[in-house]
Order: structure tokens, then C-alpha cells, then sequence
């Protein structure tokens, strides 16, 4: 089971790793280390051996992206996945996270349900080959590759269509996509004919199987329909 699995929390701010702490318990993820400092939590990774370091980016001794470099630089560790949880939010952040080897990067404050589904896709996805394929919007994951999406790790059974339709959305959230763009993606390489009302219905059936997290998927009136920018 995936809640054996071993994280590593680093977080030098004791409130924020107590509440880490408690979002891991609630997710049924009791094997779970703390640590205050880049040292410390490299010494930890050396000796235990974790499958996710949930890993801030300001520490004391070693900063988080070094870390993470570190890590991922070293083939020991080539099984430890590194999640970067920061507050850092700048563009240029989050490109120094996936470059210096994190596989996904996770902005404070977090959702509780969204850094559960995170870790529970990236463990998961650990058991195939599929790994950097999927993508993510709050708690909602897609992967091209294996054809599956899931909402709070919850998988979501989409037609074809609506599987295309969300995977564009998930690549650029907050760009608005016209009716016959989101027709293009329909048709494929077939060219078959499409009415722009089938948009429509798909974006409606969307909805209705997203529950309340399709209200992310908003109407821009007149034009078409884009995927809510993530706050």
C-alpha cells in the first residue's frame, strides 16, 4: 500500500511541519520523518532512504533547491521523488525546482486535499514508467499516457473527447479556448464533422462528472470556455 510508503517532511518553521504532519496522519501516511535543515535532511535521505522529501526551499545550512540537487544528482537516490512545498510562487521559482530535479511543486498555503492527491499520484506513478506524463491542476491529475485522470485520487471515467479536452485545459489554465479550437481537438486526424453545440454538451457532461470541481471550468461568454487560473 501507498501509505507505507516513507516521506521525509523539511520544513524549518515547526508550525508548518506540525501541520504537514497532520494532513500526512489524516491520509493514512504514518511512516513519516521530520527535518529542520538542508544537512540534517540530506543525512536522513543518506540514511533512510525515503520515497517522497516534501521539501521547502528556505532553510538554514542548505537551501531546498541545493538539496534537491544534491539528491537527484546522486544514483543512490535515483527512487526518492522530490516535491518542493514553498511559498515561493514566481514563474522562475517553480523552473528552479523542476530543474534542479523535483518532480512536482506545490505552493503555500496548500489545499490538504490537493497535497494528499499530489503525493498519492506520485506514488503511484511510481509503479510505472509513466511518471513525468502526468499533470496536474489543484487536485485534479491527467496522464496522456496511461489515459487515466483523477479528482482527489478518485479515478474519473471521460469519454475520449472529454479526456482531450481537459488535458488542454490542464496544459494552460486560465487561457481561453474558442469553440472551434476546442472542435480542432475533436476532430483529431479524422476530420470528421463536428457541430461547435457538441462543445457544448461535452463541457456540460464535464461538469456534471467533475462535481463541484467543475465549477473551475468557467464559460467566457461569447467566446468559449478556459480552465480557472490556479490562486
Amino acid at each position: 500500500m501507498i501509505e507505507n510508503s516513507k516521506i521525509l517532511v523539511v520544513e524549518d518553521e515547526e508550525s508548518i511541519s506540525q501541520l504537514i504532519g497532520m494532513v500526512l496522519s489524516s491520509g493514512g501516511f504514518n511512516n513519516v520523518k521530520f527535518a529542520s535543515d538542508g544537512v540534517n535532511a540530506f543525512n536522513m535521505v543518506e540514511q533512510w532512504l525515503p520515497d517522497i522529501v516534501l521539501l521547502d526551499v528556505m532553510l538554514p545550512g542548505m537551501d531546498g533547491l541545493t538539496l534537491c540537487k544534491h539528491i537527484k544528482n546522486n544514483p543512490r537516490f535515483n527512487s526518492v521523488k522530490v516535491i518542493m512545498l514553498t511559498a515561493r510562487r514566481l514563474e522562475e521559482d517553480v523552473l528552479q525546482g523542476f530543474e534542479n530535479g523535483a518532480i512536482d511543486y506545490i505552493t503555500k498555503p496548500f489545499s490538504n486535499k490537493v497535497l494528499l492527491a499530489r503525493i498519492r499520484a506520485q506514488l503511484s506513478n511510481g509503479l510505472s514508467e509513466n511518471l513525468n506524463n502526468t499533470m496536474f491542476y489543484k487536485e485534479f491529475s491527467i496522464n496522456s499516457d496511461t489515459q487515466v485522470a483523477k479528482l482527489n485520487d478518485r479515478e474519473i471515467n471521460l469519454t475520449y473527447s472529454e479526456f482531450e479536452i481537459m488535458k488542454l485545459f490542464v496544459q494552460n489554465p486560465g487561457r481561453v479556448y474558442s469553440r472551434s479550437q476546442l472542435l480542432n481537438v475533436l476532430r483529431g486526424d479524422d476530420g470528421f464533422d463536428i457541430a461547435e453545440r457538441a462543445i457544448d454538451v461535452q463541457i456540460v457532461n464535464l461538469r456534471k462528472k467533475l462535481g463541484d470541481f467543475g465549477a473551475n471550468i468557467l464559460t467566457v461568454r461569447g467566446v468559449g470556455y478556459k480552465l480557472k487560473e490556479e490562486s
